[in-house]
């Protein structure tokens, strides 16, 4: 079996959250390739050297670049801040590496574009944190759309909404560097886009409002001294789908009270599919034609039938988790790297979900329609 190098920049949340997806794949799901856990860079030596032994790699640098170079790395794994992504990605796969990057991939959408041109043209397959994609139920939702069960869909109403900058003296961080890109519409609103164009298909004009709720903020935990903020705090847009459907989507991190909201509905001639991550193991379903005082949504609880449900569990109702959908996402990874099925969503879906954002602050910041 084909084993592949892992490297991985970055140890925060997301760093932890991918190895322990690499680390529960093989049990799990058993994929086509085996990963190793051959390097950990991270922002200093004491830093990169802590994590690898916390998270079992068998070794650590300070040098990100020597991650990229070294011959055993064969995956470039990056859950750097936003504005690292492109160099990092560009220098992998200018080494003949694949790279797993999270998102959003960049700062704009020419920046996106020119990384998937890089891959593209390199030959090496690329992968995008959008795990939420990897629900079974999302596939449950787009397999009865495809086969019709809703009818024709007319609209898509989307949210990604958190509160972990509600708190106006949460102080400055990474998330509010514009050198990284925009703030919650690319933050959030990229995991609610790339639902929308799964379920709905390409968006192709949008008209966008974004706002900065907390004008600045504290440089430090308890200091005085404030740093003005340059980027979104939330984000609408209304959408134009190809098919002619049209729909809606908003993105917060200041939504007080909401801890993992990514809701939506999708709506057809012949019924409703809704959804709402923060009970993630559910589905909502109404359908047309039902008796008379006796119609409602029905609930979809994830279960075996939904693949790969059952490999984690033999029977219904008992929930997967977020950490769950990383493994999913992680097996597709290693999957691809041995031959098998495309893995999606890649450096060219992110670049295309990037010109949906760009195309929501252009709008908003011109007040008007904008086609992506």
């Amino acid at each position: 079996m084909r084993r592949i190098g892992i490297g991985l920049i970055g140890s925060g949340f997301m760093g932890r959250s991918h190895t322990l997806a690499f680390r529960a794949a093989p049990a799990v799901l058993a994929p086509a390739a085996v990963p190793v856990l051959e390097m950990l860079a991270d922002i200093d030596e004491p830093s990169a050297a802590q994590a690898a032994q916390s998270l079992g790699y068998s070794r650590a640098t300070a040098d990100w670049q020597a991650l990229v170079r070294d011959p055993a790395v064969h995956l470039v794994d990056i859950t750097t801040p936003n504005a690292l992504h492109k160099p990092m990605a560009l220098a992998a796969i200018a080494a003949g590496k694949h790279v797993y990057c999270e998102k959003p991939l960049a700062a704009s959408a020419a920046d996106a574009t020119e990384m998937a041109r890089a891959a593209q043209q390199a030959g090496v397959q690329t992968f995008v944190g959008l795990n939420y994609l990897k629900n079974p139920l999302l596939a449950a939702a787009r397999a009865m759309i495809e086969g019709g069960e809703i009818g024709t869909v007319v609209s898509f109403r989307g949210i990604h909404a958190e509160d972990y900058m509600a708190d106006p003296l949460q102080p400055w961080t990474w998330r509010l560097d514009p050198a990284g890109g925009h703030g919650a519409v690319a933050d959030l609103g990229s995991h609610i886009l790339s639902i929308a164009r799964h379920l709905a298909g390409d968006i192709v004009e949008v008209s966008g409002q974004i706002a900065t709720v907390v004008a600045e903020r504290p440089v430090a935990r308890g200091s005085t001294a404030m740093r003005a903020v340059a980027v979104d705090d939330q984000a609408r847009a209304l959408l134009r789908f190809a098919s002619g459907a049209t729909g809606s989507i908003e993105a917060s991190w200041v939504a007080t009270g909401r801890k993992m909201t990514i809701g939506f509905e999708v709506t057809g001639t012949k019924g409703t599919i809704a959804f709402d991550q923060e009970r993630m193991n559910e589905l909502q379903v109404f359908t047309a034609g039902q008796p008379r005082g006796r119609e409602g949504f029905r609930t979809i609880l994830t279960g075996p039938d939904h693949p790969p449900y059952g490999q984690f569990c033999p029977a219904p109702g008992h929930h997967l988790g977020y950490n769950d959908l990383k493994t999913i996402e992680v097996a597709a990874i290693l999957d691809a790297l041995a031959g098998g099925p495309r893995f999606a969503p890649d450096f060219a879906e992110a670049a295309r979900i990037q010109a949906c954002v760009d195309a929501i602050v252009t709008s908003a910041r011109e007040r008007r329609w904008v086609s992506v």
